[in-house]
């Protein structure tokens, strides 16, 4: 199963891209023992529209493009569902046993995602109810999606 990260938005250099590609390369190397193919992380450029709902539709759009068929979709958005790092293990480890061959985390931009793309969500998952800048989002995503592979692979690093 691959995973596959799409964001709107880059992640410039420094220190959240390095600690980003940190927590990347430590899941992709925890992952490959049950299945784990890759960690991809596509960034969708952010939609130039004066509209906010027009923005929503174009990085939603070129989102949906990326994600690959038969993906189970998570959202992440402040309104999502809190789970912590034990749940968030198992439904990976779910999705897996399911035979999916990806597992699409999304981030979308500053005016959100189209309702469209949502409705085809499985989870939709935030990180508490506090807004965070997406840079740490996507810290924090692979950072649970590391902690959630050692939770599968019955790895120390998460003590619960």
């Amino acid at each position: 199963m691959r995973i596959v990260i799409a964001a709107v938005g880059r992640l410039k250099e420094g220190p959240e891209r390095e600690l980003a590609a940190n927590y990347r390369k430590r899941a992709e190397a925890v992952g490959r023992a049950f299945g784990w193919r890759e960690i991809e992380i596509v960034e969708i450029r952010e939609s130039r529209a004066q509209d906010a709902e027009r923005r929503r539709v174009e990085e939603s759009i070129a989102i949906a493009n990326v994600i690959p068929e038969r993906s189970v979709i998570v959202i992440l958005d402040e309104h999502g569902t809190s789970v912590d790092s034990a749940t968030l293990a198992a439904r990976l480890g779910e999705w897996r046993a399911e035979d999916r061959p990806a597992a699409c985390f999304i981030i979308g931009g500053a005016d959100g995602l189209a309702s469209t793309l949502r409705e085809r969500s499985r989870l939709t998952l935030a990180f508490g109810t506090a807004t965070w800048p997406h840079q740490l989002v996507r810290v924090m995503l692979l950072e649970q999606i590391y902690r959630a592979g050692t939770i599968l692979a019955g790895h120390p690093y998460h003590r619960a």
